[in-house]
């Protein structure tokens, strides 16, 4: 099962309630998640996959652009269930592209998931927004939910299991995901950058991990954390060291509710130049 969407519509959010635990990160933000992501949930009768992909975007620009669109759409291919996210009262022209891609699957089952209803201010303006939307497309379902709050997300993932064929489950019972713990750990690095940085410096960044031991009951991290300039340098270290010293603080209580164990986390701050538009970094930096 995908979840797809342009970009800030709730996708991670998402992704995190159906899974009952943080593995995406999340940000206001647009272009957070740059790779899909794979979310187990075991229910008492049945294993669920969710994918989270990054935004579709309809112009994609530099090298990571356009790896992003690649990664949400590749994901589209021979897949069963696709939950479409969009903002509730809020349909754009990257919706439009999305729902072009939709619209050319082979038979595969759409919900489209009406999210953030919860700003929505009179509920009754969602009625003619649905009529709407069944235009666009022959949705399955159409659900409004609030993934922020969990509302009626219970009811997407039932109806997310009423279309998924019955197979037997891949992965074991307590997993719930199938990216590496270090791939986690620079991603809730990254999460915590973006909390805290302007809007174009988030998008310039990356991290990766130098060292991941697992010592008795502590894990030591040693994580780089990429920029393009020498100025966005200096702003994540801050005055004295300050903003890398919390932002690494606030990553690493993350990891500890995550992993279930002390983390030591080092980091460090360095400069590739035009790094996002870069085939042979791009590689190095987020596909590695």
């Amino acid at each position: 099962m995908v979840i797809v969407g342009r970009p800030n519509t709730g996708k991670s959010t998402l992704l995190n309630t159906l899974v009952g635990q943080k593995i995406s990160i999340t940000s206001r933000k647009p272009q957070t998640t740059r790779q899909h992501l794979l979310g187990i949930n075991n229910t008492a009768d049945a294993q669920i996959l969710y994918i989270d992909t990054p935004g579709v975007q309809s112009a994609p620009g530099d090298a990571m652009n356009r790896h992003m669109n690649r990664e949400a759409l590749n994901t589209l291919a021979d897949v069963d269930v696709v939950v479409f996210v969009i903002e509730a009262l809020c349909w754009t022209s990257m919706d439009e592209v999305v729902i072009s891609h939709l619209s050319g699957l082979d038979n595969p089952t759409i919900i489209l998931a009406i999210n953030k209803i919860d700003k929505t201010a009179n509920k009754a303006d969602l009625f003619p927004f649905i009529a709407q939307m069944k235009n666009k497309l022959a949705f399955a379902e159409i659900i409004p939910i609030c993934a922020r709050v969990k509302k009626d997300v219970d009811r997407l993932q039932q109806a997310i299991i009423n279309y998924l064929p019955h197979r037997a489950p891949e992965y074991p019972r307590d997993q719930i995901t199938n990216r590496s713990s270090r791939y986690l750990a620079a991603e809730f690095i990254r999460e915590k950058l973006m909390e805290h940085m302007g809007d174009e410096i988030p998008y310039k960044l990356a991290v990766t991990i130098d060292r991941f031991n697992e010592e008795g009951k502590n894990i030591h991290i040693d994580a780089t954390i990429w920029v393009e300039k020498e100025g966005q340098k200096k702003i994540i270290i801050g005055k004295d060291g300050a903003m890398l010293k919390r932002t690494g603080q606030l990553a690493r209580r993350e990891m500890q509710q995550l992993f279930g164990q002390k983390v030591c986390l080092k980091t460090w701050v360095k400069v590739r130049k035009k790094w996002t538009n870069d085939e042979t970094a791009l590689r190095r930096l987020i596909l590695e």
